[in-house]
């Protein structure tokens, strides 16, 4: 799963080996001042997590694996 958006990493809820529904916000990334929730796109398990809190992110770069 990629950034839709460049910004600031504020706070990663999935953790790798983790199970999600379709929706579950994965982690919350921060671009003007507006805080963005990144939710998962389908029913997944998180394989790898490519970002941690407080990093900053452009539109494109890897925020998850997902299986």
């Amino acid at each position: 799963m990629k950034s839709p958006l460049p910004g600031k990493i504020l706070k990663v809820m999935a953790t790798p080996g983790s199970s999600w529904k379709k929706g579950d916000t994965l982690l919350i990334i921060e671009a003007m001042k507006m805080e963005n929730e990144i939710l998962a796109p389908r029913d997944c398990t998180v394989e790898e997590v490519a970002v941690e809190s407080n990093q900053t992110v452009k539109t494109g770069d890897l925020l998850l694996k997902l299986a």
